[in-house]
């Protein structure tokens, strides 16, 4: 469903930091929280903070999804109201997510997108949020709370599907939030029995070269309403991702225009652009192309850059955590943590 239909070693004081959050999670000497892995048996909480959930049945197809991960299910207590297109009022939808990082049965968090995450920021008690550290999962509208939470108090989220119902995303989800591995995040090269050369989840390079940094990005739209606010990480030296739905290239364009002046382009030091389901160009024959405009903005960045990476509105993406160190390939396509998401 797309979002119309609803983001070297420790030294002494990290050392003590970590020593200090112990079973909560561990704190680098970068100030990067990583929270605890998860186990089965762990409950995770579902929040809402977003658009309304209209129907049952895709919470208990998302249910099963996370059971069969082996982990019990809970709901915040909003999860179903409904203000208008919204799931209750800002602050009931903010309350649910501070309640779940206060309770310490709950170990994860997933939310819900749609729109409305960021209108719930600044009702989040990140205080409580960074003592408590938890895996914080989601995407699309999510995005824009996936960084809030990590500008506000390093902690690590995870730009993941919903619901993982795909046996590629429960793997990838289950090796980077279980099983805390460095993941190797590459598109698989199948091609079919009736075909003679891959057709599927190709990529496409716009820059050769490797690059290292931290990894941040999500949804181009809902990343580009929180330009300006405190609400984003720091761009310098990182590895920025992007993905989005149903965009007119020209809006496209326009997002990407808006990094640029804003200064979160020039910062960068490597990018890759997943998916970008239903854009199709605009204007008749005369249009750009997502290519053309990729090539207007990323080409002469002369940074490692490709598209085609296996994140956004698709059934199988990779689960990436926001803030890790990564290296990318452009050439190969190839994301690697070099680090652990959690701890």
């Amino acid at each position: 469903m797309n979002r119309r239909d609803f983001i070297g070693g420790l030294g002494s004081a990290g050392c003590l930091a970590s020593l200090a959050l112990g079973a909560k999670g561990a704190l680098s000497s970068t100030g990067l929280i990583k929270p605890p892995r998860l186990s089965p048996g762990d409950t995770i909480g579902l929040v809402n903070p977003a658009t309304a959930a209209f129907e049952t049945m895709p919470i208990d197809i998302l249910t099963e999804s996370l059971e069969a991960l082996g982990l019990r299910v809970v709901k915040g207590e909003s999860y179903f109201d409904r203000r208008g297109y919204f799931a209750g009022t800002d602050e009931d939808r903010a309350g649910d997510i501070n309640r779940f990082f206060a309770d310490t049965s709950v170990k994860a968090l997933l939310a819900r997108g749609g729109w409305g995450a960021s209108r719930v920021l600044p009702l989040l008690d990140y205080e409580l949020i960074r003592n408590n550290p938890k895996v914080v999962l989601g995407y699309s509208d999510v995005t824009a709370l996936l960084l809030a939470i990590h500008a506000k108090t390093g902690l690590v989220t995870f730009h993941a599907p919903y619901p993982p119902t795909q046996k590629f995303s429960a793997d990838y989800l289950r090796r980077t939030v279980f099983d805390a591995e460095a993941v190797r995040m590459e598109n698989p090269k199948e091609v079919d029995d009736d075909e003679t050369v891959q057709t599927e989840d190709r990529i496409q390079v716009l820059t050769p070269g490797t690059a290292r940094g931290r990894i941040f990005g999500g949804n181009l739209t809902v990343l580009t309403t929180i330009v300006g606010s405190d609400y984003l990480p720091d761009w310098r030296g990182a590895i920025l991702f992007l993905e989005d739905v149903d965009e007119a290239v020209y809006r496209i364009d326009r997002m990407l225009n808006q990094l640029k002046l804003a200064g979160v382009l020039e910062q960068i030091r490597g990018f890759v652009f997943g998916r970008c389901t239903d854009c199709p160009p605009g204007g008749g024959y005369g249009s750009l192309t997502l290519e053309d405009v990729l090539d207007d903005y990323i080409k002469p960045l002369g940074i490692p850059a490709w598209r085609g990476t296996m994140i956004g509105h698709i059934d199988r993406q990779f689960t990436v955590p926001l803030g890790v160190e990564v290296e990318i390939d452009a050439g190969a396509g190839v994301i690697q943590m070099l680090e652990p998401g959690v701890a």
